[in-house]
Order: C-alpha cells, then sequence, then structure tokens
C-alpha cells in the first residue's frame, strides 16, 4: 500500500492528486445542520493522516450515510480506496461524484489515475481532459495529461502540456526533472531547455557547485553538466575555477548582465540568502512602472495588450524571477489571470476587471511600502 504523504524519492504525482479540501469555520452541533457528518469527515482526514486507512474508509462512509450528496467525503473515500488498491471502490465512489457533478475536475483527475496505475494510459488521458475542460487552470491536470502524453510517446503535446502546467505552478518545473514518466521525452529540445531553467534558477539561488545542484533539485551530475553546457554556450552563465588548497574547485556563475535583469541570491553563513539593496530597489521600481502599465491597459480593456503586459510579472527573463521571490502569491495568481484572458477574453474581462485592479492595486501599495523602508534603513 502506498502512503498518502510521500518521502521526497517517491512519486510526485500520487503524492499531489489528492483534491486539497477548504478549511472550515468552527463549528458545533447547535449552529451547524451537519455537524454530525463533517465530524464523521474530520475523524477521516486525520486517520488517513495517520495511514489508518481501513478506519478512515469506514469514518467516511459514516459520514455519507449522514448525507449520500457530499463530494468531499465521496472524494476522499475514492482516494483512500486508491491507496488501498481497491481501484474498483474507488472508481465507484468518483462515479457517484459524477452523478452530482458530471464536470467535477477532481474526480476527473482521480479517476486518470486509477487508469494510470492500470497502465491503460489512452484511458487515463480522455480523463485528465475532461478534468482541464471542467478547469483548466488547473496545473496538476496538465502535469498529469503531460506524463500520459509521454507515456504514449507523443512527445510535442506531452512537452506543450508541461510547458502549460509550469506556466501555471513554476514549481512543477522542478517535479517534472525526475519524473520518470518523462522518460520518452528527455531527448527533446523542449524538455532540455526545462532542464536548462531548473539549473539557472539553482545557480540564482546561490548553488554554484554541480553536487549542489543535484543535491537540491534531483537531477542527474550528467543533466545538470549538460544544462550548464547549454546556458554557457547561450551566454547566460559562466564555468570559473576556484582554488581551495591544492585542489581546483569548478563553480557556475550568471553572467553580469543577466545578473542585473534577473537578481543573485548569495548563501549567507547560515544558509539564507541576501540581496544588495540597490538591486532590490531597481526590482522594486520595474514592478512597479510595470504595475501603471497593466493598470492602464485594463482600464482600456484591450486584452491583448493586458495579457501581454501580465507577461512582464511572469517570464523570468523580464519580472518574473522577482515577482516570484517578492510577491510569490501574487505571481500566480497574475499567471492564473493571464491564462483565463488568453482562454476567455474580454468576456472573462468583463467580469474580473475590479479584482485584478485591486491585485495590481495591493502590489503598488507593498511596493511603495518596501522602497520606503529600504530608503530608511540606508538613510
Amino acid at each position: 500500500m502506498k502512503k498518502i504523504f510521500k518521502d521526497k524519492t517517491e512519486s510526485v504525482r500520487e503524492a499531489k492528486v489528492a483534491p486539497e479540501m477548504p478549511e472550515r469555520p468552527k463549528e458545533n452541533k447547535l449552529t451547524d445542520t451537519n455537524y454530525s457528518r463533517n465530524k464523521f469527515y474530520k475523524k477521516g482526514i486525520s486517520l488517513m493522516a495517520d495511514e489508518k486507512m481501513e478506519d478512515a474508509v469506514r469514518a467516511f462512509e459514516d459520514a455519507l450515510r449522514i448525507d449520500p450528496g457530499h463530494v468531499d467525503s465521496l472524494l476522499k473515500l475514492g482516494y483512500t480506496r486508491f491507496h488501498m488498491t481497491d481501484l474498483a471502490g474507488a472508481m465507484d465512489a468518483y462515479n457517484k461524484v459524477h452523478e452530482i457533478d458530471v464536470t467535477n475536475a477532481d474526480a476527473w483527475n482521480l479517476k486518470g489515475l486509477i487508469y494510470y496505475r492500470q497502465k491503460n494510459y489512452e484511458k487515463a488521458l480522455e480523463c485528465v481532459e475532461k478534468a482541464i475542460e471542467s478547469n483548466p487552470t488547473d496545473g496538476m491536470s496538465w502535469y498529469n495529461k503531460a506524463c500520459y502524453l509521454s507515456l504514449l510517446n507523443h512527445i510535442p503535446e506531452s512537452i506543450e502540456a508541461l510547458k502549460r502546467s509550469i506556466e501555471i505552478d513554476v514549481k512543477n518545473a522542478k517535479k517534472a526533472v525526475r519524473d520518470k514518466d518523462f522518460e520518452n521525452i528527455k531527448a527533446d529540445n523542449g524538455y532540455r531547455r526545462i532542464v536548462e531553467v531548473v539549473v539557472l534558477e539553482s545557480i540564482r539561488q546561490g548553488y554554484h557547485k554541480v553536487g549542489q545542484i543535484v543535491w537540491t533539485t534531483m537531477l542527474g551530475k550528467a543533466e545538470v553538466e549538460d544544462g550548464a553546457k547549454k546556458l554557457i554556450e547561450k551566454g547566460l552563465i559562466v564555468k570559473i575555477e576556484k582554488n581551495l588548497g591544492l585542489q581546483k574547485i569548478e563553480e557556475y556563475e550568471i553572467t553580469p548582465e543577466l545578473a542585473e535583469k534577473i537578481g543573485v541570491e548569495k548563501k549567507g553563513f547560515f544558509g539564507t540568502t541576501k540581496k544588495s539593496q540597490p538591486v532590490l530597489v531597481q526590482h522594486l521600481k520595474e514592478i512597479s512602472e510595470a504595475v501603471q502599465a497593466a493598470k492602464a491597459a485594463i482600464e482600456k480593456g484591450d486584452v491583448k495588450e493586458i495579457v501581454s503586459r501580465l507577461d512582464i510579472f511572469i517570464d523570468p527573463a523580464k519580472n518574473g524571477a522577482q515577482m516570484i521571490e517578492l510577491f510569490f502569491e501574487e505571481h500566480r495568481e497574475i499567471r492564473l489571470y493571464k491564462i483565463r484572458l488568453t482562454d476567455r477574453g474580454f468576456e472573462y474581462l468583463q467580469s474580473n476587471k475590479q479584482k485584478m485592479l485591486e491585485l495590481l492595486d495591493h502590489i503598488e501599495m507593498t511596493v511603495t511600502k518596501k522602497l520606503r523602508s529600504v530608503t530608511a534603513q540606508n538613510a
């Protein structure tokens, strides 16, 4: 039986496919008509965490006896049965979810995982495509689609799905480089570029030796060296030799020109990162200018221009790296806005214009506070 909470070396996908359930407010039997159902549901979640799967199944079944249409309990019941290798029981739970809501993306994604376990990759692909149809901004569904396409040897399509997954959640790049399901696409230039991105980001974060990059990314040594070689050929990094006693140590550094654009972190004595104040000020000013341009485009209502302006916050060659470092959650929201605008156009803009402006106002206000703080420190 596979564990719900995996070690780092275990399957990336299975550790993440479980639908995340939102936290609920505190409740009691006097204020919540679903108190008993929720009590069993929460008990099941706790038992899952303790890996007491049979007891967890009974708890979810108790919740469903009270409320047979409780979708969260059905999803968790299916996922628990899946990890007990009761694939038929898991599928039955997900089918019941689709009897209630045929568009439920989590159930489609989890059905795909059952077919994946059975090595029926065509059916797994059909399921995950329905999940994406219901929720096109779910990065894990795109990631799973990329895996199934790779296993089916559909290389270009797999690369495109993986790129979309990374666009939604940049952390999927690091997962992909150590996922065995992508063995079929590792020779493709698109995949190699993903490896290069991971290597470059590791160097930017202050890991300059091959061994350090291997350790932090779980890439193979040959992959790291090949990625670094390509980055050197592109003029993005340089290799330098340092003398350590009688030994020569090879390290990689980002070129000064690129460092000016994306910023470079240095590891302090306790492993913390430090960034020089002038670079930080420059990055904050660039983000502020990008915010002003994006707000103006939104007010004009030009979807194509808005998408272009939002890309400045996402593209690592522009302000993407700075946004991840300084505004991680906001970076994620902007990526989602860009994807949804691209998919749905002006209709989506009309419905979400105010939310987008509020997000940009929040970023602008935070930038102003950070600039004042830096100025005060330097005074």
